[in-house]
């Protein structure tokens, strides 16, 4: 994902990302939610740097949300946290392949993806027996399937800590 960054005069930047079928994705948000991780001369999303290689944690994680500006915090901070590896999918086909290519130790799965459900995801996961948590932007009121009910789930925006406790509690419940 090469994505640019346009500062506006009011405060907010329009992140253009481009899709691979050639469409433009453009979101606006308060330039403080990018200033972190955008090369100040070029405006392109950074890659961020590995913190530490924590042996505590699943090494390889798989994010699948469909805003990129969420899915680059939370790749930010998960590499920030000591993962190796973090992969991201925009959309229940792509997830799916990813996971076809290489099962991942930990996933994070947006419940809403643009006019689709994870569900499918959780089922491969779950038959995979890897652990993943939900991530959703409507707490407690969003409904899942049964099968799913106590899975945990994290609140968007997500504090680090609680996505640092999610990541310990897998890589506990694995070993």
């Amino acid at each position: 994902m090469c994505a640019q960054v346009h500062r506006q005069g009011n405060g907010n930047v329009v992140v253009s990302i481009p899709e691979p079928a050639g469409a433009l994705i453009q979101r606006r948000r308060p330039r403080a939610v990018l200033d972190q991780i955008v090369d100040s001369r070029t405006g392109v999303i950074m890659a961020p740097a590995i913190l530490s290689n924590s042996s505590e944690l699943p090494q390889d994680v798989l994010i699948v949300e469909d805003d990129p500006i969420i899915a680059l915090d939370l790749e930010d901070t998960i590499l920030g946290l000591g993962v190796t590896t973090v992969r991201t999918a925009g959309n229940v086909v792509r997830a799916l392949g990813m996971i076809a290519d290489r099962a991942p130790d930990f996933a994070l799965l947006d419940v809403g993806l643009i006019r689709e459900k994870s569900f499918a995801i959780a089922d491969r996961l779950a038959a995979l027996k890897v652990p993943f948590v939900f991530v959703t932007g409507y707490g407690a009121d969003v409904r899942l399937p049964q099968e799913f009910a106590d899975r945990p789930r994290l609140p968007k925006p997500c504090p680090t800590d609680a996505l640092a406790a999610a990541l310990t509690r897998a890589a506990k419940d694995d070993a």
